[in-house]
């Protein structure tokens, strides 16, 4: 079924957290405020900085400033966002993005069809040096991209990426926001907040769906840090970890949907491919191959650490209950 154009007002939301990204910052709210249509409403929400939130205010225009008013982390501040949104659909862009031209506009066309819940773009990533020839195009989930594994047009999906998302405000709200125990604070690599939303997105409305635009693109910056085998890592270990969470709040059937594909389908398509490569004469092929066995099994690490931690809290309640 579909509903009017008309209706189809947009409530944009950024979120940042350091004066470090404050040229990235100003790029990103240009490139959405650049959109055509443009959003209906801006907001920028600063989580704990308040000399940014000043700086913001003073300094930017076509945007609403606001402090995050729940807890500290990225959670917290898109709850802020979200709460204070006045637009039937709220779009998140990450402070380090940039929007392409259409973006916004083809973000939205899904929700023509009211099973529509929730709808993500295409991240792009912006590399600020050559990105290193060992690094997987599966794994760049790692650096919060779109990798080799989502659909290649518009399809449906579990969740969306949260660098380039938008979802309906009311049904968000009324499925209980982000979870603020969830996601990321300051730099720590824990995320999968926008996944357990997604889930419990569509589980309130049966026969709803989340749509992956690939022309709702945006531009994602990634730094050098992130280039590093050490975060590549430590991204796969918290994500397991996260992932951990997800299947506890929602169960493995949906926590662990994509990940299973990933890890039985993608995967090992990949390292087929790579092995091709190799026998063409292809040297880089091997790091790559092994970066992803080491992704894999570090993701694998992460969750089964978490779900055994998540067992020794439950016994050790259980002992301490009356």
């Amino acid at each position: 079924m579909s509903e009017p154009r008309s209706d189809l007002g947009v409530t944009v939301v950024i979120c940042c957290y350091t004066e470090r990204r404050w040229e990235q910052t100003c790029a990103a709210v240009k490139s959405a405020l650049g959109q055509d249509p443009e959003p209906a409403q801006f907001l920028l929400v600063v989580d704990s900085n308040p000399a940014l939130a000043a700086r913001a205010q003073r300094e930017l225009t076509g945007v609403t400033v606001l402090e995050n008013e729940g807890p500290p982390g990225l959670s917290g501040a898109r709850n802020t966002g979200l709460r204070a949104a006045t637009q039937p659909i709220i779009a998140f862009l990450d402070d380090d993005a940039d929007a392409r031209p259409g973006w916004l506009a083809a973000l939205v066309q899904p929700y023509r069809s009211r099973d529509v819940v929730a709808t993500g773009g295409a991240v792009h990533p912006l590399w600020a040096e050559l990105p290193p020839s060992w690094f997987p195009p599966e794994f760049y989930w790692v650096i919060g991209c779109s990798y080799r594994g989502l659909p290649t047009s518009v399809g449906e999906v579990r969740n969306p990426i949260g660098a380039n998302m938008s979802m309906r405000t009311r049904a968000a709200i009324e499925a209980g926001g982000f979870n603020a125990k969830m996601g990321r604070r300051g730099t720590n690599t824990r995320g999968c907040e926008e996944t357990e939303l997604a889930i419990r997105l569509t589980a309130r409305q049966p026969g709803s769906a989340v749509m992956y635009v690939p022309d709702a693109a945006v531009d994602h910056n990634v730094g050098p840090e992130r280039l590093r085998l050490s975060y590549f890592v430590s991204r796969c270990w918290h994500e397991g970890q996260s992932k951990a969470d997800v299947v506890r709040l929602a169960g493995a059937d949906s926590g662990l949907e994509r990940e299973r594909r990933h890890a039985a389908l993608v995967i090992p398509r990949a390292l087929l491919r790579e092995s091709r490569q190799l026998l063409t004469g292809d040297r880089t092929a091997v790091p790559r191959m092994l970066a992803s066995l080491l992704g894999l099994a570090s993701a694998a690490g992460g969750y089964l650490t978490g779900r055994l931690q998540q067992a020794a809290r439950l016994d050790g309640a259980a002992g301490n209950a009356p």
